[in-house]
């Protein structure tokens, strides 16, 4: 792992500190415009003091200057677009993003790119495979019982994401639709031009092992949500039925499952309004109140900061309903079919609203695809909205295994809604778009490949009469072919760390390759147990992210324990079976 060490990060503050400035700096730019003010929008200032003008990212960035405005009027025009942003009551944010946007050009933001490693000569020893089982099971367990929940952490990368340029800002500021949401955008990305200029750029964004970024500590919030939820039930279910819990622990997992699903399902839940004029109970994002278990100091910086409505989404929706049939809930939201009320939130070309309104993955055919985010009753919509592959892949796995419960094949409209889901992945997979990260808004290529390996499972698992009722043109199997091919040509070919492997064999075990495959995948995990120090046996990495309004990370060393857990268990059971 390429983290800095003590002298490095000496180094690079030193040099943040000491450089020969050239040009205004980001609070030459704002603060004459942003640090005290009476009247307009109170909230961009807040915004600025609170997480750009803070005195510590002050200090390392304040002798960075852009050469480009010591043009007086380029300077003259970010400021005046600053202040309409201020100022306005309805800002025309086209209008106010473009001086950004055009700073934004070459600040050499790029996805990883891992060299090529060599493949190990044999897997581990099984009794290897059962150590690293039993020690992420037990400390899920441990979290579990100190926390009252398994706790998952957001870290800002503060240079921003690689698939978020000057064009790409434009549509996020004249998509979004709270106006908190569009400054934070509007000030993070003018921020990440200076870092992307600074030494500090270094101490901010230092260069990772593998794919998937580990996070940086001190910058992590903790909480909780129904969507980490359903995964750390499906981690728990597979480490109890891998036989390797001992009884006490098998006791305390059923515990925590059932606590789980419980908060999924009836702390989490919130009605919304269908497309049909009626409300349905679907799963939110953040629960209120108390509930997702911020600290006070940090629930305080997420209002300040712009965050402070939270409305439900597809996703949490499809994953809670998934982990709470997984575990055998017989909970009356479950009969609600999920599908009658996605068939609304799903893009029809020409024929529906346009409701994808921040397109940053618009190389991509939408048809078909269902949206992320949910309306709440209020009508709010803070995100606009968007469609990410995996979250369609999540809705097609719950369908599988609610498939009777919902009568999906019984129901023509319901079995339509399918249909075009899977032609949806069908185009993403055949034009090669799923192995570009531009697709995906909130994962990784080769989270999408675990993803799909999950939704194969519950495909797979059906009978074969229902099987080609729903895949009539044999998509599934090209499908497979395609992103196993990614798999074991590009992602476990090149170098991983822990969270990588876990997703590679992740897809490798539900998909069905070669046992032999696996080796690369459990090598790494192996290797890399008890990196995580007192935290856990593993680092935190990134699971999903989002890429505004700057680069925000979710994950944590409890998420890396729960998908080397799973991984395992699906490895372990497929070697048993050679």
């Amino acid at each position: 792992m390429s983290f800095l060490g003590l002298h490095e990060i000496a180094g690079a503050v030193c040099q943040s500190l000491t450089v020969r400035k050239d040009g205004p700096s980001l609070y030459d730019v704002c603060d004459p415009v942003l640090q005290a003010y009476r009247g307009g929008d109170a909230h961009l200032g807040k915004f600025y003091r609170t997480a750009l003008g803070n005195p510590p990212l002050r200090a390392l960035l304040r002798r960075t200057g852009l050469p480009a405005l010591n043009d007086p009027d380029r300077l003259a025009g970010l400021r005046a677009a600053l202040t309409a942003a201020r100022d306005v009551a309805a800002p025309d944010w086209a209008a106010i993003g473009t001086p950004v946007a055009a700073l934004m050009d070459g600040i050499g933001v790029h996805h990883p790119a891992p060299p090529a490693a060599s493949a190990p000569g044999r897997p581990p020893e099984i009794a290897e495979i059962d150590r690293v089982i039993r020690l992420t099971g037990a400390h899920l367990l441990r979290s579990f019982g100190r926390n009252g929940f398994i706790p998952t952490y957001a870290a800002f990368n503060l240079i921003g994401d690689p698939d978020v340029g000057g064009r790409e800002l434009l549509m996020a500021l004249t998509g979004l639709n709270a106006r908190g949401y569009k400054n934070s955008t509007l000030l993070f990305n003018l921020a990440r031009i200076f870092i992307a200029h600074s030494p500090a750029r270094a101490l901010i964004n230092p260069a990772w092992r593998g794919i998937a970024e580990p996070m940086w500590e001190p910058v992590q919030i903790r909480h909780r949500s129904a969507y980490y939820d359903a995964f750390f039930t499906e981690a728990l279910l597979g480490f109890v039925e891998t036989g390797l819990a001992a009884p006490d622990e098998a006791v305390t997992a059923r515990r925590a499952i059932a606590d789980m699903v419980d908060f999924c399902l009836k702390t989490s839940a919130e009605e919304v309004p269908s497309h049909d004029g009626s409300t349905v109970k679907v799963i939110t994002a953040l629960a209120p109140g108390r509930h997702p278990r911020f600290s006070r100091f940090f629930a305080q910086i997420k209002q300040d900061l712009g965050f402070g409505i939270y409305v439900p989404d597809c996703d949490t929706t499809a994953c809670s309903f998934s982990a709470a049939t997984q575990a055998g809930s017989d909970d009356p939201i479950l009969q609600q079919p999920l599908l009658d009320f996605y068939r609304g939130y799903q893009v029809r070309s020409g024929a529906n609203e346009p409701r994808v309104t921040v397109p940053l993955n618009d190389h991509l055919d939408y048809d078909g695809g269902v949206v992320t985010w949910i309306d709440n009753l209020a009508g709010e919509r803070p995100y606009g909205n968007d469609l990410d592959p995996t979250l369609n892949l999540d809705i097609l796995e719950v369908s599988f295994r609610n498939l009777a419960r919902w009568q999906i094949i019984e129901t023509p409209q319901r079995l339509e809604t399918v249909h075009r889901i899977i032609a949806f992945q069908k185009h993403l997979v055949e034009s090669g778009a799923f192995k570009n990260p531009r697709s995906h808004i909130y994962y990784l290529p080769e989270l999408y490949s675990a993803y799909f390996g999950r939704c194969y499972a519950a495909f797979v698992a059906l009978p074969l009469a229902a099987q080609r009722i729903i895949d009539p043109g044999n998509v599934f199997a090209l499908i497979r072919a395609r992103v196993l091919g990614y798999v074991t040509h590009e992602l476990i070919a090149h170098e991983m760390n822990p969270f990588d492997a876990a997703l590679a064999l992740m897809a490798l075990a539900h998909l069905g390759a070669e046992v032999s495959t696996f080796t690369p995948a459990l090598h790494c995990i192996v290797q890399g147990l008890g990196e995580g120090g007192r935290k856990g046996p593993y680092r935190a990495y990134e699971w999903n992210k989002m890429k505004t309004p700057t680069r925000i990370l979710v994950g944590g060393p409890e998420v890396t324990s729960a998908f080397v857990l799973m991984a395992l268990a699906l490895a372990r059971k497929r070697m048993a079976a050679v």
